[in-house]
């Protein structure tokens, strides 16, 4: 489990504790049945916040992809192809780095929380604007936050180097995932295909 889903699993483990210790001290079987909730919701907390091992598949110039869900649009924009990947609350929400490189720039933008699935949620919903410099161009990951995921994560720092399918953050609950690529950019998936974080390649750099 991602260190960040701490904070939301041991209030209600705590909760839990406390209804089990009320059902002993009293027999009232409310406070198990509380318990049992509160313990059940503490465990799947911990479902959106699991965080597996992937293998990282080997080649050059590879392009993984930054998170697990599904390719809701693929298009050309402003010079560059676009990959979006739509995150529901039971994909898991680690996001990697796509391909290796340096970080170039790092922007957080303020906006709304539409419907991640929106194609408008690319340009008006918050954000966290990545850029990372290869010798074959530049590719920009968009984290967007969505209708349930208030908060962005992002521990990358300007300036620091980077491996393809690396650890750098997540979304909590539902979100968006927008790659921008160069055109010259050869792609190997469709749009609707489910994709997985560090695994599964979106394409290759020329």
């Amino acid at each position: 489990m991602a260190k960040e889903g701490l904070c939301f699993f041991l209030p209600f483990l705590i909760i839990a504790v406390i209804f089990f210790f009320l059902f002993n001290s009293s027999l009232n079987m409310t406070f198990i049945h509380l318990g049992v909730a509160s313990f059940i919701f503490g465990c799947l907390i911990m479902l959106f916040f699991r965080d597996p091992e992937r293998k990282v598949p080997s080649g050059d110039n590879l392009i993984v992809s930054p998170a697990d869900g599904k390719v809701v649009n693929i298009e050309n924009n402003n010079d560059m192809k676009v990959v979006s990947i739509f995150l529901s609350v039971f994909d898991i929400h680690i996001n990697r780095i796509p391909v290796a490189g340096v970080i170039r720039r790092l922007k957080y933008k303020k906006g709304k929380f539409k419907a991640a699935f929106n194609k408008e949620a690319s340009d008006i919903n918050e954000r966290f604007e990545i850029e990372i410099k290869t010798d074959k161009g530049n590719v920009i990951v968009h984290q967007i936050a969505g209708v349930l995921a208030r908060r962005v994560v992002c521990h990358l720092q300007e300036g620091q180097a980077v491996k393809t399918g690396d650890r750098f953050g997540l979304i909590r609950f539902g979100s968006r995932v927008d790659l921008f690529l160069p055109l010259s950019t050869e792609l190997e998936v469709a749009k609707g295909q489910r994709v997985k974080g560090a695994s599964t390649i979106i394409g290759r750099l020329i």
